[in-house]
């Protein structure tokens, strides 16, 4: 009894897993029944077939296929206690002399149920010794050895096992199933779990590259300050200049504040302990050709349109995906040349990188390069899209907001 307890405590728990559909009441107790009423006939009918035609069985043997079916209904909670009130209940029918009905057909469910619920060993232990005290009670008795060990006891040791088997095969398919459950949603977790750290990582970038503009921008407006407070009297024309310059620099330092506040949402400590250079940008795509042109790949930068205010977010994230798609190129493509294309209108700016490579099927990153990519244009309001065309190659296109915001 309490090995069943047990049992129905790691049931508990392996629910938690599975899937709502597999495991009802109501379902359970349908199957309960129709196994219980499966034994009831398969005992009848065993009797009813060894009964001579001039003679009937005794209403008690019949009873006893009550006795065998009825523990059929407590199989999932007991299924030890109900393989041993099986056993108890075969040896004493056969104890009182009635009709031979076998081993294995009376004892083929309980078997089943404990073999499906875990207990393989308790399974097995009881077939055996039920099949040693028959086979040595029948020897005794003066039986045919013959058709005793080559045909009745080959034929019971083969539907045990079968039960067994299967019940074993069940469980083993059902704990498949539910670790199969559980590894997906820890994967999907583990997933949300990565994507909400690069999404951090890119918001972090983001700051970053803020941080640095408003830096030189600041620097910029102090210096031009100082020349027009020095001039104001002497060269009130130079003075004028500066503050025109000052006053461009602080649009340009507030329309970046504004482009930049939606997409960074959580703060970061951009500030302390950054040591980094400028801002690259698509100013730089040059000397990044040049680069990727070392390593033995043709870049060829063709611009479209007029550039016009360009946020510096924009341009950073442009220079990075430029950046992305051409490092990508030289890891996976095993192409010769490289076309980037840079188009400006209606406030936006379109990028497309394409490669004369092998394409999707030479081993086009499936990393987090891409995913990152498109995740740092959507933080501005824009899309990233691939595309293998049928000739080979490989296309990464993005649509980037000219000032970060659609």
């Amino acid at each position: 009894m309490r090995c069943g307890r047990r049992d129905r405590k790691e049931t508990a728990i392996s629910v938690e897993v599975t899937p709502p559909a597999e495991n009802t009441p109501r379902r359970d107790r349908a199957v309960d029944a129709a196994l219980a009423a499966a034994v009831f006939t398969v005992v009848g009918v065993a009797i009813a077939s060894e009964v001579d035609d001039d003679s009937v069985a005794s209403p008690v043997a019949y009873l006893f296929g009550v006795f065998f079916a009825a523990p059929m209904f407590f199989r999932r909670r007991y299924p030890v206690a109900v393989l041993g009130v099986t056993a108890v209940v075969l040896v004493a029918y056969y104890a009182l002399s009635f009709p031979p009905i076998g081993l294995a057909l009376p004892l083929a469910a309980a078997l089943y149920s404990a073999a499906e619920q875990g207990y393989l060993r308790w399974a097995a232990g009881v077939a055996t010794g039920l099949l040693v005290l028959s086979t040595s009670v029948r020897i005794g008795q003066g039986d045919d050895l013959s058709y005793l060990l080559g045909f009745e006891l080959a034929g019971s040791i083969g539907l045990m096992a079968a039960v067994i088997a299967l019940g074993d095969s069940v469980r083993s398919r059902r704990m498949l199933r539910r670790e199969m459950v559980r590894r997906v949603r820890a994967a999907e977790i583990e997933r949300e779990r990565e994507s909400t750290r690069r999404v951090e990582q890119e918001r972090l970038q983001i700051a970053r590259d803020l941080h640095d503009l408003l830096a030189h921008t600041i620097s910029v407006i102090s210096l031009h300050t100082d020349v027009a407070t020095e001039a104001l009297e002497d060269d009130p024309r130079r003075a004028r200049s500066s503050l025109t310059s000052v006053r461009a620099a602080c649009t340009r330092a507030v329309g970046e504040l504004h482009a930049t506040v939606e997409a960074l949402r959580a703060p970061a400590d951009a500030g302390a302990g950054n040591e980094r250079g400028p801002t690259p940008g698509l100013a730089d795509l040059t000397h990044l050709g040049d680069v990727v042109s070392a390593a033995g790949v043709a870049v060829r930068v063709q611009t479209r349109g007029e550039p016009g205010s360009l946020s510096a977010v924009a341009d950073a994230t442009a220079y990075r995906v430029v950046q992305e798609a051409l490092s990508n190129v030289l890891r996976h493509a095993d192409a010769t040349e490289v076309v980037v294309a840079l188009d400006y209108r209606d406030g936006l700016l379109k990028l497309s990188i394409a490669d004369n490579g092998r394409g999707p099927s030479g081993g086009t990153s499936r990393g987090w390069g891409l995913a990152g990519m498109r995740e740092r244009v959507g933080l501005l309001g824009g899309t990233l899209s691939t595309e293998a065309p049928e000739g080979g190659g490989f296309v990464v296109e993005a649509l980037i907001p000219a000032g970060g915001r659609p």
